[in-house]
């Protein structure tokens, strides 16, 4: 019986060396893998490491996988990476298969538990093709919504501040609708940079590094398979796998070919739209540059609170008291122990319950994918 709990790291830096120690077991199947790391510019010794192995004979896939882009959810994601490199790493066919395994494409906020890195930027609102082409006054309707969502001063009553965020909220949903307002919310936003969903006013470094190593390694391989981990949105006990909406097949075609119960596509009917969304941006790679490849990539989705109505309500409520006590801070320790807690249920849970299960759907979603696609037998 697999330890559950063990594949859940405690800290970055405890992750970040596990990381590192499985370069032996990796090289027992590929004598030439490599671990390689850049250190991100500040004094902290934060780094986005990596393993590359090539296939011995044929280049013919690309197992790529990677954690971490939202920080805190790097939690998860390291349990899932451990899983996949002890249950499915001796499966694969070295003769023919390449490695590129990423751990903690976001350090800074794996370590200190946000989804942003160090400049509050949310890096899956970065992965914008042609970023000179990118209007500052895009999704205008989060500027309408941006007293509601990034309110100023310190967190002074936990009661108070969702009584005033419910009472914003059912004035906005009335001046906006549902909708509308979830996609403005969501879609990602340039003008705040106090706010959240920011993409930067540039090209951040984490993202930099991961397109470049993504355009290395997918020219050399035929076919690829991206295997991306996040926390939060879904259902609480039941994994969603989260394709591009340029993935040409349908989601329920997924969900027959790979086995899996549940499978959306980024777009408003299935899940929500997203601007500068990484997997989006490796179709894009694909389809400009190489589009003879052939590719599948997908985010595993492990929903949180759940996706009713009001656990959707109370992760943005969570999410904008998190934002507002990095920025302002909260009037005794009792009130920014509370968020911070909330904020680790939400993205990095601790019940056991819903870990055995995230790792069983993981299980299922690695067999189903890796299979259908010719990877394992």
């Amino acid at each position: 019986m697999m330890d559950v709990s063990a594949l859940f790291p405690r800290s970055y830096e405890e992750s970040r060396a596990r990381f590192r120690s499985n370069l032996d077991l990796i090289r027992r199947l590929w004598p030439n893998a490599r671990l390689m790391n850049h250190r991100l510019a500040g004094e902290e010794d934060l780094t986005i490491d990596w393993i590359q192995a090539e296939s011995s004979e044929r280049n013919e896939k690309l197992l790529l996988f990677t954690t971490g882009e939202h920080g805190i959810e790097g939690y998860v994601g390291s349990a899932m990476l451990e899983l996949f490199l002890e249950e499915y790493l001796p499966r694969l066919e070295p003769k023919s298969t390449g490695l590129l395994l990423v751990h903690a494409i976001n350090p800074w906020g794996m370590k200190h538990r946000r989804r942003t890195n160090g400049r509050n930027v949310d890096l899956n609102r970065t992965f914008v093709w042609d970023p000179s082409s990118l209007d500052k006054s895009f999704n205008p309707d989060y500027g309408r919504l941006e007293p509601f969502l990034n309110p100023k001063g310190p967190v002074r009553s936990l009661f108070g501040s969702y009584i005033s965020f419910l009472v914003q909220l059912l004035g906005n949903l009335a001046r906006l609708g549902a909708q509308r307002l979830r996609e403005a919310t969501l879609l990602g936003q340039y003008r705040f940079p106090q706010g959240l969903f920011y993409g930067g006013e540039s090209i951040p470094e984490e993202t930099r590094v991961l397109v470049g190593l993504y355009r290395d390694h997918m020219r050399e391989y035929e076919q690829i398979v991206h295997l991306d981990m996040h926390t939060g949105y879904g259902p609480r006990y039941q994994m969603s796998l989260v394709n591009s909406w340029m993935e040409p097949r349908s989601s329920k075609e997924l969900e027959r070919q790979y086995s899996y119960p549940l499978v959306v596509k980024a777009n408003p009917s299935e899940f929500y739209s997203i601007q500068g969304d990484m997997i989006d941006y490796v179709y894009t790679l694909a389809r400009n540059e190489f589009p003879d490849k052939r590719l599948y990539a997908t985010s595993f989705e492990f929903g949180t609170l759940g996706n009713s109505p009001m656990a959707m309500i109370r992760s943005l409520g969570i999410g904008v008291l998190e934002n507002r006590l990095h920025w302002f801070g909260a009037s005794n320790p009792q009130v920014r122990e509370r968020i911070e807690r909330d904020f680790r249920e939400l993205f990095a849970p601790q019940d056991e319950r819903w870990r055995a299960k995230a790792v069983t759907d993981a299980h299922q979603a690695f067999q189903g994918i890796l299979s259908a696609e010719g990877f394992i037998p």
